[in-house]
């Protein structure tokens, strides 16, 4: 198995092995979701009042702050786990320590009482969960080879539907924040054990580790557009549609209770995440199947963007209760097989075996730069710029932007 871990795949994963690593993979969602739906704006509506600053920019000012740190753990704990030689692997020991580390963060974080533990309760989840996170994702490349890494995407990003439903059910019926934090940490810690127990790892021969140097370990970071340019414009894709995405999932709460005066907004969250999860798992796996069979990605990320890009626009347009449901629906179509084929894409243009990890981590800031942006560019749009209108107009557009560019990609049909 040594020899293999710098091999490109070519032996088929089985059912059980996808599993595992699917349910892993929701697994550290749950840990992320169930704050970032419920929780985490609870805790800014009961902080805000003592700081000056409204709850919206409570909550943008936190999310932010941790989406940073994200920006750099990911690459940081991919890179380091592409040059783990552990007699465990190169990704599980990674797997362990995030999710073992993450959920006391979890914990904290239910704990907080003041607005800096808030702010240090996010980052260390965002810091540990992506060490974890990091690992996960690199193992597809690793072992499953590029035609079946559309149908293996399909899984994993239902697993991610699955986990953001089950972390805002968990935070929605625990009872109160300190509860949902810990049901959403006790379900991180036992969703890994099944990959981590049963599936043992791709082992790096010391012969293959690369001689340390931080100067060497920093510079692996710098990815040229010009000498990479189909993994820039596939990076820009991802970027743009999970920005437009990240503009409308930021105040949903808010949107409820506020514009449309839901009468039970935690509810109404859970609502229309249930029906954007049916969807999108009506279409994430048959996606990525249907993608690997035909032998193309490049159709089914552009059409899905735009699909997505429309579901926005009904926010903005028709802001009622159906409008909501409507929008949800189509949102879960397209973000289904985006998920599932963006992420086969991802892994067909990458630069080189030995940095997987890395790359993907790089790869993976695409995902949470958004949280950065979005919280920035949504609180003056909802405060001072047109309200939710705007934002959602705002949204669509950079969602339709990121779908189009996809046809700048060459070495992927």
């Amino acid at each position: 198995m040594t020899a293999l871990a710098l091999e490109e795949p070519a032996e088929r994963v089985g059912r059980g092995w996808t599993a595992a690593l699917s349910l892993a993979n929701g697994a550290i969602w749950v840990g992320w979701y169930g704050p970032l739906q419920i929780l985490l704006a609870q805790q800014a509506e009961r902080f805000a009042p003592g700081t000056g600053l409204s709850k919206e920019s409570l909550l943008a000012w936190v999310t932010g702050v941790g989406a940073v740190v994200s920006l750099v753990a990911n690459p940081l704990f991919g890179a380091l786990s592409d040059r783990t030689a552990s007699r465990y692997g190169r990704r599980t020991p990674w797997i362990v320590a995030g999710t073992a580390a993450g959920a006391p963060a979890l914990l904290f974080l239910g704990a907080a009482d003041a607005v800096w533990t808030l702010f240090l309760g996010w980052c260390l989840v965002q810091l540990t969960l992506n060490a974890a996170f990091a690992a996960v994702t690199a193992a597809v490349p690793d072992r499953v080879p590029r035609a079946q890494r559309g149908t293996v995407g399909g899984w994993l990003g239902a697993a991610q539907l699955l986990g953001v439903v089950a972390g805002t059910g968990l935070a929605a019926a625990a009872g109160g924040v300190g509860a949902g934090y810990a049901a959403c940490a006790v379900f991180t810690l036992l969703g890994v054990a099944p990959y981590v127990l049963r599936h043992p790892d791709l082992r790096l021969a010391e012969a293959d580790r690369p001689a340390w140097s931080w100067r060497g370990f920093l510079a692996g970071f710098r990815l040229s557009p010009r000498a990479h340019p189909d993994l820039a414009w596939a990076w820009l894709t991802r970027f743009l549609v999970n920005l437009g995405n990240a503009l409308v999932l930021l105040y949903l709460y808010y949107y409820l209770r506020d514009l449309l005066h839901h009468p039970d907004p935690e509810t109404g969250v859970l609502v229309l995440t249930a029906v954007n999860g049916v969807t999108l798992l009506a279409t994430v796996v048959v996606g990525g199947v249907r993608s690997d069979r035909v032998g193309r990605r490049k159709p089914f990320v552009l059409w899905s963007g735009v699909l997505m890009a429309a579901a926005t626009g009904l926010l903005a347009g028709w802001q009622t209760w159906p409008g909501a449901l409507v929008a949800a629906a189509l949102l879960g179509v397209g973000f289904g097989i985006f998920t599932s084929v963006d992420f086969a894409l991802m892994t067909d243009v990458l630069p080189k075996a030995a940095d997987r990890g890395k790359d993907l981590g790089v790869v993976n800031i695409a995902n949470s730069l958004p949280q950065v942006a979005a919280p920035a560019l949504a609180a003056p749009l909802v405060n001072h710029l047109g309200g939710y209108r705007t934002l959602y107009a705002v949204a669509a557009a950079v969602g339709l932007l990121g779908a189009v560019l996809v046809r700048r990609i060459r070495s992927v049909d």
